[in-house]
C-alpha cells in the first residue's frame, strides 16, 4: 500500500509594507498577510490603506497566491461603532480571508458577511481541541494555535480536529505575556498592545539595584515616562549590586535605562524572577514533523521588519518545506542562514522542552560561524556588473553573497566602483550607490549580504 500523501502546507510570510509583500512572494511564500491600521495589533509602520491594500491585492492574485488581513485587537466600544464601515470598501476589494480574535468583532463580520474566509487568531489562545470546534462551529474556516503548545500538543488537535484548517507560528518574536496579551506598554507609556500600539517593554534596557538607603515600599513606583531610544548604550559604570526591597525578603527593585531615579518592585517566588525579554522564535528543524502531522499552514511573524528579513526567512522555510515534502532530511545550512537575520538569540519555544545536544549551539544566541549581514540591494547594470543601494558597509576582498529567488551563489568581492567608474575600496554604507561586478545577472527580487569573519 502506498503511504498517504503529504499535505502540502500553505507557507504564510508577513507584508508589512507593499516592498516586503512582494519579496515574499518572490521568495517563495503562498500566501502573505497585512494589517488593517484602525484593527490590526500594528498600527505603527503600516503603510497599507486602502490603495495600497488594492495594489497587493492584485499584485496577490496576479501570481496565483493568497491575501489575508489581520482584524485582531480587542477593540472598546467606540471602534466596534466604525468597524462594518470602516471594511465594507476593504471587504469589496476581495481578500482571501480576515484574522480575527475578538468574538465581538467576529460576530459583527460573519453577520455582514458570511462567506468571507475568517481565521482565528493566535491572539484568541487556542490550546486545546475543544476550543477548536467550538470555532469550528461559529463558522470559521482556520485556527491559528498558541504559540504555548509543545509539538505533541500540536499533533493532538491536528488529530482530534481534522476537518478544519489549522496553522501554527515558526519563527519571529515572542511575547512575555500569553500569546501577546501583554500590560507593559499600556501600564509605561499608556500605548495598549491589545490595540495595535505595542512599545515593546520588555525589550528595554533594566538594571536590579537601589539607590544608597533603603527605599519604602511605598516609594517604588514604576516610571511613566515616554518611549525611550531602540538601543541603549551600557552605562560608564556598573549598576548597583541587586539589593532586596526592605519589605520582603522575595521583593527586588528594577530600574529602566531611561527612567533613572524610578524603582519597580520584581517579585521573586519559588521558582525564580523572569525578568521580560524573550528570545526569538525559530522552528525549522521542526518544519518536516509540522508537514507530517499535516499543519496546513506555516506562519512567519514579522510584519515591521525589513524585507531582508521577510525575503530570508521565506527563502528558508520553503527550502525546509519543499524537502519534507520530497523526504530530504532537514539541512542544518538552512538553520545557519537564519543566524544572518537580527535575532535576540533563537529558541524552539514550547514546541520541545531540550535542544539535543548537536544543535546545542543554536540555543544561546547568534551563531558563531557563517554569520551574515544583509549590506545592499541590487538591480542590473551593464552586462556582468550590478548596481548596489547600499545598506552597510562591505569593502574589496569581501566574501559576498548574490541572493535571489532563484537561488544564492557566494563570490569574493575583486572590484568595487563608483557609478562614474571610479574606482573603490570601501562602501562605507547606507546612503552610497556602486557597482561591483556579479557572476550572474541579478534580476528581481536580488539582495547582497556579507559574510562576517567566524569569532
Amino acid at each position: 500500500m502506498n503511504p498517504t500523501p503529504k499535505k502540502i502546507p500553505e507557507l504564510l510570510s508577513p507584508a508589512g509594507t507593499l516592498r516586503n509583500l512582494s519579496y515574499a512572494l518572490a521568495y517563495g511564500a503562498d500566501a502573505v498577510y497585512a494589517g488593517l491600521p484602525r484593527y490590526s495589533l500594528r498600527v505603527r509602520n503600516n503603510d497599507f490603506d486602502l490603495a495600497n491594500l488594492a495594489a497587493g491585492l492584485a499584485e496577490t492574485h496576479r501570481q496565483g497566491k493568497r491575501l489575508y488581513l489581520a482584524a485582531n485587537l480587542m477593540p472598546h466600544g467606540a471602534k466596534l461603532k466604525t468597524f462594518i464601515d470602516d471594511m465594507r470598501p476593504i471587504v469589496e476589494l476581495g481578500p482571501d480571508g480576515l484574522i480575527m480574535a475578538d468574538p465581538g468583532l467576529i460576530l459583527l463580520a460573519r453577520e455582514q458577511w458570511p462567506e468571507l474566509p475568517i481565521h482565528l487568531s493566535v491572539q484568541a489562545n487556542t490550546v486545546n481541541a475543544a476550543a477548536v470546534r467550538f470555532w469550528q462551529r461559529q463558522g470559521l474556516k482556520r485556527v491559528i494555535l498558541s504559540r504555548e503548545l509543545s509539538l505533541a500538543a500540536v499533533a493532538e488537535i491536528r488529530d482530534a480536529c481534522p476537518d478544519i484548517e489549522l496553522e501554527v507560528f515558526v519563527h519571529g518574536a515572542l511575547c512575555i505575556a500569553y500569546s501577546g496579551r501583554c500590560l507593559l506598554s499600556g501600564y509605561f507609556n499608556h500605548r495598549d498592545a491589545n490595540q495595535g500600539a505595542c512599545t515593546n517593554a520588555c525589550r528595554w534596557e533594566y538594571r536590579l539595584g537601589a539607590p544608597a538607603g533603603d527605599v519604602p515600599a511605598d516609594e517604588a513606583q514604576a516610571g511613566q515616562g515616554g518611549e525611550p531610544d531602540h538601543r541603549h548604550e551600557h552605562a560608564d559604570t556598573e549598576p548597583a549590586p541587586a539589593r532586596r526591597h526592605p519589605a520582603a525578603e522575595s521583593v527586588y527593585l528594577l530600574e529602566e535605562a531611561q527612567r533613572p531615579g524610578d524603582y519597580m518592585p520584581i517579585f521573586e517566588d519559588e521558582h525564580g524572577t523572569y525578568i521580560l525579554n524573550s528570545r526569538d522564535l525559530c522552528a525549522i528543524e521542526h518544519v518536516e514533523r509540522l508537514v507530517a502531522m499535516g499543519i496546513d499552514c506555516l506562519k512567519i511573524e514579522g510584519r515591521t521588519k525589513s524585507h531582508y528579513y521577510v525575503a530570508r526567512a521565506t527563502q528558508a522555510y520553503r527550502a525546509a518545506i519543499d524537502d519534507a515534502l520530497a523526504g530530504r532530511a532537514f539541512r542544518p545550512e538552512l538553520k545557519r542562514d537564519l543566524e544572518g537575520l537580527a535575532n535576540r538569540g533563537y529558541t524552539e519555544g514550547f514546541y520541545r522542552r531540550h535542544a539535543p545536544s548537536e544543535t546545542q549551539n543554536y540555543a544561546y544566541g547568534a551563531s558563531r560561524n557563517q554569520r551574515r549581514i544583509f549590506v545592499g540591494d541590487l538591480s542590473d547594470a551593464e552586462p556582468g556588473w550590478a548596481e548596489v543601494e547600499v545598506r552597510n558597509r562591505f569593502a574589496l576582498g569581501d566574501t559576498l553573497e548574490l541572493m535571489t529567488p532563484g537561488g544564492n551563489r557566494a563570490f569574493r568581492l575583486e572590484r568595487l566602483e563608483t557609478l562614474d567608474s571610479e574606482p573603490l575600496e570601501v562602501a562605507p554604507g547606507s546612503g552610497w550607490r556602486v557597482r561591483i561586478p556579479v557572476p550572474e545577472p541579478v534580476g528581481d527580487g536580488a539582495l547582497l549580504t556579507r559574510a562576517l569573519e567566524s569569532s
